[in-house]
């Protein structure tokens, strides 16, 4: 019986599997991928037919070239898979990471929401999170990050603080503490410093970095797709993303947002209503808890605009 892949599907063509060629998927440009086999030899691949389910990080099998096109069989099973979403689409980031780390900054204007929203995902990727804080030495917006730092902590938030352009060694040796040995994902949205720190990382990957814009006090973007970069060095890899201003959660229910969510699924235990959705319903723990002063508001704004959209719990 022909072996199904992540997808549930069958590989699309009948080809054996000692004629194909096997590697990593190591970059993507709208239908066509970059495939780095095991010999080290790169290849530009198409997946056969119209199928959408090939993501950077994905281990795959591939016809040999014709015409210098190879052709995507078959997809590994993957560790894991983490992509965002909303009403329209699902946008795949990247498969096989063992670590999300989130990157925000004081400058441009970081968002909280955005930092929240990442971490669902990843905890429902089932892909522990890191939150790196940096551009540490800057003064302007410290107040805030020093903010959102401290909130992080409270909730079990793991972070890192760090300065990648002004005090690099410091900085890496802090990183590595945590990434050796996994293959990382870094997300954020654009400006953060995500090219600099993979360019601390990985120096050979010779990320372009570019200034924030000062009159938008938002990032230029300066990566335009997902792309894995081994770091041998330290026995791992970092998968970097474009920066994006917004993480959609559409494919979340509200199970999912509770159980990602500690600091307002502990209160929920004095619900009324088993199937209570801590919304606007009577006896509920978590609005008594909000009126206590035991959530803070923000959280819970962010909980009620998500689970306003999320599918219900069961009846």
């Amino acid at each position: 019986m022909a072996k199904r892949n992540s997808s549930g599907r069958r590989p699309a063509s009948a080809a054996q599997p000692e004629t194909l060629l096997f590697g990593r998927v190591t970059a993507g440009h709208g239908r066509h991928y970059v495939v780095t086999l095991d010999t080290g030899e790169q290849l530009v691949a198409h997946r056969r037919g119209k199928k959408g389910d090939v993501a950077v990080g994905d281990r795959v099998g591939c016809t040999p070239p014709v015409s210098g096109i190879a052709a995507i069989e078959t997809i590994e099973d993957r560790r894991t898979l983490l992509y965002r979403s909303d009403e329209w689409r699902v946008k795949t980031l990247a498969a096989n990471a063992d670590l999300c780390a989130v990157v925000f900054a004081p400058r441009p204007s970081f968002n909280p929401w955005f930092i929240w929203k990442a971490l669902l995902a990843a905890h429902q990727a089932g892909i522990p999170a890191v939150v790196i804080r940096n551009k540490l030495d800057l003064s302007e917006g410290r107040a805030a990050a020093d903010q959102q730092t401290a909130l992080l902590r409270s909730i079990g938030a793991q972070t890192i603080e760090i300065s990648a352009s002004e005090r690099p060694d410091e900085a890496r040796a802090k990183l590595l503490e945590v990434f050796t040995g996994k293959t990382v994902l870094l997300v954020g949205q654009s400006g953060m410093g995500k090219s600099t720190i993979l360019n601390l990382l990985v120096p050979e990957a010779n990320a372009q970095t570019r200034e924030f814009s000062e009159a938008l006090d938002l990032g230029k973007q300066t990566t335009t797709a997902a792309a894995w970069h081994a770091a041998p060095e330290w026995q791992g890899a970092v998968i970097d993303t474009p920066g994006f201003q917004e993480f959609g959660l559409a494919h979340l229910s509200l199970s999912d947002i509770l159980r990602a969510m500690p600091d307002i699924a502990e209160h929920a235990v004095g619900c009324r209503f088993f199937n209570c959705r801590h919304l606007h319903e009577p006896g509920c723990g978590v609005k008594a808890a909000l009126e206590a002063g035991l959530i803070d508001p923000a959280r819970y704004a962010f909980y009620e605009a998500a689970a306003k959209d999320a599918d219900p719990l069961p009846r």
